[in-house]
């Protein structure tokens, strides 16, 4: 299976969606939609802006584990990642969203 998006409904009647790479793995988990058309254009702001360094914002959890969020260019949050062991695997991570968004398909499951 190649990388994809998979749109689906979230709690509330909203709407979120996840890039998963080629091997099923989530890489980047989106925010809450309030509508199916709001998170597609979701899915077309982490197309355009996932492949550039400057996007990404590298955190620390409460727990000093790292993980990255992808913001719009409006600097609104559109993903964020599962948090990480490393800072490397992090690094990683950022990786695969540069590589994957960009190509990504659409597999509605709403």
């Amino acid at each position: 299976m190649s990388a994809h998006y998979e749109l689906k409904p979230a709690a509330n009647d909203q709407f979120m969606f996840n890039l998963k790479a080629a091997n099923g793995e989530i890489i980047l988990t989106s925010e809450t939609y309030k509508s199916k058309d709001a998170a597609l254009n979701g899915i077309d702001s982490v197309k355009k802006n996932s492949a550039l360094d400057e996007q990404y914002e590298r955190k620390k959890s409460a727990s000093s584990q790292p993980f990255f969020v992808l913001k719009a260019r409006n600097y609104e949050i559109i993903g964020r990642s599962e948090t990480y062991s490393s800072d490397g695997a992090m690094e990683k991570g950022i990786d695969s969203v540069k590589k994957n968004g960009p190509v990504a398909t659409v597999n509605d499951i709403t």
